[in-house]
């Protein structure tokens, strides 16, 4: 069966296929670096085209991958794992964008196409006191959440969003290549996302 399925696919999508399964059994994480390398710049400047700013466009690339990697189990070889790539961060680009357009309230929650529900909070440069004091707390609250990530996964929170390096710059800071830290990083995230879902009704 497996032979069959490979005899379809080009030797860049056999190729990927191989990768994915080392991904899902092995959990290999040089098989997940090697996948995104493969596709990171594709991706980021598709997305960049769609939402004319670079650092959306950064961290839409690193959610698209987190994605696709949290659904890996998922893709089937019946096409290219591009193709399915590539439609997972479309899609989500194109959430990222309707949320943009619509009104948002700060006690409004919205289902994302996982059937999460997120809640959005609109970007003012000036904020009333109450606005103000309710940043700082959850800056407080993220800070203390990130304290509790593993040392490599805390690093790298700490780099790119207290401190707002570049991809670049935190590379080199922490002598990686930067398609491990945009790797780990998506996980960060991931593990992140989930524990502050987890709270959520209990902040």
């Amino acid at each position: 069966m497996e032979m069959n399925l490979h005899s379809n696919l080009s030797a860049k999508a056999s190729h990927d296929w191989k990768l994915v399964q080392r991904a899902l059994k092995k959990s290999d994480q040089k098989a997940y670096a090697e996948l995104m390398g493969r596709y990171k710049d594709t991706i980021f400047f598709m997305l960049l085209k769609m939402v004319r700013d670079k650092d959306n466009a950064d961290d839409l690339t690193i959610e698209a991958f987190g994605k696709a990697f949290r659904n890996l189990h998922q893709y089937t070889p019946d096409y290219a794992f591009s193709t399915w790539l590539f439609k997972i961060a479309t899609n989500n680009c194109i959430d990222f964008i309707r949320r943009r357009k619509e009104a948002i309230s700060l006690d409004r929650t919205y289902e994302t196409a996982d059937g999460d529900q997120v809640s959005y909070e609109p970007r003012s440069d000036t904020l009333n006191p109450e606005e103000k004091a309710i940043k700082k707390q959850k800056i407080k609250l993220m800070r203390s959440v990130v304290a509790k990530l593993q040392p490599r996964y805390r690093t790298l929170v700490e780099l790119r969003y207290f401190e707002e390096k570049s991809y670049e710059e935190i590379a080199r800071e922490l002598d990686l290549p930067i398609g491990t830290v945009k790797a780990q990083l998506f996980r960060a995230r991931d593990l992140l996302y989930h524990t502050l879902r987890n709270m959520h009704g209990k902040i």
